[in-house]
C-alpha cells in the first residue's frame, strides 16, 4: 500500500524509514505467496496491476482492522498511540492543520501522523473507505456516508492582476467579473463548489464563465493571476502574501469576501483513539458546532 500511495519503491522506503531493498523483498514475498504480480514496475513509476487493484480495497480494510485492534488495546492504557491518517483539502491541509500538529504531538508523542492533501471529493472518499481516519475540507459533499462537524472558517476573495480594469473600479458586481477571463480550481475542489454556489445565487450560471484555465492548487491560481491570465476566487490565507506584496489586486466586489466554514469529515462508525484525541484538539483550537451527516 505504501508503494501504491507514493508511486515508487524508493519513496515508499523513505516514508516507512526502511531501505529500498527491504521494501522490494517484502513486496516480492507477498507476490510469491499470492502467486500473482501486484505491481507493474514501469520506468520511474510503479502502478498496481489488475490483481493489485483487486487487493487494494481488501488491504485497506485489513489495515483499518489492524489499527482498530491497536486502538482498542490503546483504550486500555493511559497513553494515546497509533497512526493518525489525515486527509485534507488544500487550504486546511496547507494552512490550518500543520500549525496544530506540533502541540498535539508534544502531548501525544507515541502517535504518528500522515497528512494527504487532495481535493474535497477525494478527502470524503478516503474517510468513507477508511483510507483516512479523519479529514478536513472547505465544503460538504452531498450524499456521502460520513459525518461533518463545522470547525473554523476561511474567507474567499476575488483577485485580479495589477493594472486590470477591475482593480481600479469603485464598485464591481459578479456580472462585471463574469465578462473577463476566469481561472478556476479543478472539479471536486471546495473552493470551486462555494464559488459556483455564490454565482448561482447571483443568477449567473458557472458554465457561462469564460474559464481559460483550471488548476489543481490555489497557489498555482495565484501565480497565474500574477501572470495576468485572469481573475479568480481564492482563500485569503493563500493570497495574503501576494496581496501584501501587491503582485495581485483584490477586486472590490459585492458579496465578497465570502466566509465559508471548514468541516471535519468523520466516519459514521467509530474512530480510532488517535483520531478522537486529535478531534478534541481541533475543537479546542478552532471551536465549532457538532454537525450532522
Amino acid at each position: 500500500m505504501a508503494v501504491v500511495e507514493h508511486g515508487s519503491f524508493s519513496a515508499a522506503a523513505r516514508a516507512m524509514h526502511l531501505s529500498q531493498p527491504a521494501v522490494t523483498m517484502q513486496v516480492q514475498a507477498l507476490e510469491s505467496e499470492l502467486g500473482v504480480t501486484l505491481l507493474d514496475r514501469q520506468y520511474r513509476k510503479v502502478e498496481p496491476t489488475e490483481a493489485g487493484m483487486a487487493l487494494i480495497p481488501r488491504a485497506q480494510r485489513l489495515i483499518a482492522e489492524a489499527e482498530a485492534a491497536q486502538d482498542e488495546m490503546a483504550h486500555l492504557s493511559e497513553n494515546v498511540t497509533g497512526r493518525l491518517a489525515f486527509a485534507a483539502s488544500t487550504t486546511p491541509g496547507q494552512y490550518v492543520l500543520p500549525r496544530l500538529f506540533g502541540a498535539f504531538l508534544k502531548k501525544n508523542p507515541e502517535v504518528t501522523i500522515s497528512l494527504a492533501v487532495m481535493d474535497t471529493t477525494k478527502v470524503v472518499e478516503a474517510v468513507e473507505s477508511s483510507a483516512a481516519s479523519i479529514g478536513m475540507t472547505g465544503a460538504e459533499v452531498r450524499g456521502a456516508k460520513v459525518r461533518y462537524e463545522e470547525l473554523g472558517s476561511d474567507d474567499l476573495t476575488i483577485i485580479c492582476p495589477i493594472g486590470h480594469p477591475l482593480a481600479s473600479a469603485k464598485k464591481v458586481t459578479l456580472n462585471d467579473v463574469a465578462q473577463y477571463p476566469f481561472l478556476m480550481r479543478e472539479e471536486g475542489s471546495g473552493t470551486r463548489v462555494v464559488t459556483a454556489e455564490v454565482l448561482q445565487s447571483a443568477g449567473i450560471d458557472p458554465a457561462d464563465l469564460n474559464v481559460v484555465l483550471e488548476l489543481g492548487t490555489s497557489e498555482a491560481i495565484v501565480s497565474a493571476v500574477e501572470g495576468g491570465l485572469g481573475v479568480a476566487v481564492v482563500s485569503d490565507w493563500v493570497a495574503s502574501k501576494a496581496i501584501e506584496l501587491k503582485t495581485v489586486a483584490v477586486v472590490p466586489i459585492e458579496r465578497f469576501p465570502v466566509c465559508r466554514p471548514l468541516f471535519v469529515v468523520r466516519p459514521r462508525g467509530s474512530m480510532t483513539r488517535a483520531a478522537e484525541e486529535f478531534l478534541g484538539h481541533l475543537r479546542t483550537e478552532l471551536g465549532g458546532v457538532d454537525g450532522g451527516e
